[in-house]
């Protein structure tokens, strides 16, 4: 059985487990319970706090499943609900079928074009784009923007969330210019619809200004960026997690730009809020001090650089567990400090670790492997491996080429 069908079963192990209290209490009262427990478990989840969620989530698709029976939309929720917390993690086998259960029983249950099977085809394909299955996510965006299309119109809400979600899509597969017109048209729908302050409009700014900088059009990149950061303070406030948000990512242009001394505080500023809002040991909070690691990197501030390095590696694999790729993306970025040292005794075991967990994960064409092999065969190229190089860099040339006969220039 694999570990996908055991998180399965486990959900309804606890089932058996719960009739004596939901008959004891009767169905209202233990679907209130229910309700309870999913809120507690979306304070976790909000908190990074994932593992802890589970088993609270696990106990309301119990009751749910007791007290409505299998086939009920809330039941495919609770599905729902789990399968992301397991995304969280990177557990992308136990995640999987969860998501297709809710499908199946929200089609069965609510009719193929119901929005919540959008939500729920949405949910799926962003599991595939995680795992580079970009073939396998496209026709899901594609028929959740078609549902959404149908039930709101051209310019409903979430047809522009389900253009944006295909654009990132497109992103991940270096088809920028397929992107741009989706996300600017997302843009467009909401700016029609919504308040010009309002927070939707922020993110469809913050995802143009991230396509311009993957593709190194800074310039045109932050001024989008400083309209999204303005939106976000006069409508959420100085202190809250998507001012953070605008911040690192503003920050992060800086730096890219070379501009240290703006991007210092900007990143100060970002990592005091998400510690704030979301606690020390967010993954959020991890990512804002990997970027500064990054920008004291840069500057030859080496010790600085490595205590935020290894703090947010600690973050990570304590909140998302040691094989999830946001760890191996840290592990690299920590090899390459320790390398830039002269170090190699420390970076070697790291880099090991990340194209490991990377393949694992991912596996071994993933996207994401190809920079890994790069780095590792740079440094075995330095401590004179170059045969062993050699056979890393072949690997991620292979990869590339793969992404480009499948991604065609534009």
């Amino acid at each position: 059985m694999s570990l996908a069908w055991v998180a399965l079963s486990t959900a309804f192990v606890l089932a058996a487990s719960t009739v004596a209290s939901v008959r004891a209490a009767g169905p209202d009262e233990a679907l209130a319970e229910a309700q309870r427990l999913t809120q507690d478990a979306a304070a976790l989840r909000s908190a990074g706090k994932f593992a802890e969620a589970v088993p609270i989530v696990q106990r309301a698709l119990a009751i749910r499943v007791e007290a409505l029976g299998p086939e009920h939309p809330d039941v495919a929720s609770s599905l729902d609900n789990l399968a992301g917390l397991y995304r969280s993690q990177g557990k992308y086998r136990e995640a999987e079928p969860l998501y297709r259960r809710a499908l199946a029983i929200e089609e069965r249950s609510l009719g193929r074009n119901h929005p919540a099977v959008a939500t729920t085809l949405d949910n799926l394909a962003g599991l595939y784009r995680s795992q580079g299955r970009y073939a396998e996510a496209e026709p899901l965006y594609l028929r959740a923007l078609a549902i959404a299309d149908k039930t709101q119109g051209p310019d409903g809400a979430d047809v522009a969330a389900s253009l944006n979600n295909i654009a990132g899509l497109y992103v991940a597969q270096g088809k920028y210019a397929d992107a741009e017109p989706l996300y600017r048209r997302a843009l467009a729908i909401n700016e029609k619809t919504l308040e010009p302050q309002h927070r939707t409009i922020a993110a469809n700014l913050n995802n143009l200004s991230l396509l311009y900088a993957a593709q190194g059009r800074s310039a045109e990149a932050e001024p989008l960026q400083r309209r999204a950061l303005a939106i976000q303070e006069k409508a959420l406030g100085a202190g809250h997690p998507d001012v953070a948000t605008s911040l690192h990512n503003l920050a992060e242009l800086n730096r890219a730009q070379g501009k240290y001394a703006e991007a210092e505080p900007q990143y100060q500023r970002a990592l005091a809020i998400r510690e704030k809002t979301l606690g020390r040991n967010h993954p959020a909070v991890a990512s804002t001090l990997n970027g500064l690691a990054e920008l004291y990197q840069a500057q030859g501030k080496y010790a600085e650089a490595e205590a935020r390095s290894r703090r947010a590696l600690a973050i990570l694999e304590e909140t998302l567990g040691p094989e999830h790729p946001d760890v191996a993306a840290a592990l690299d970025s920590l090899a390459g400090l320790y390398e830039a040292q002269g170090k190699y005794l420390q970076a070697e075991p790291r880099y090991r670790r990340a194209l490991a967990i990377l393949e694992k994960a991912l596996g071994p064409e993933h996207p994401d492997v190809a920079p890994v092999l790069e780095n590792f065969a740079a440094f075995l190229r330095k401590t004179n491996r170059a045969a062993v190089a050699h056979d890393m860099e072949a690997r991620a040339k292979a990869i590339r080429a793969k992404r480009a006969e499948i991604v065609p220039a534009n």
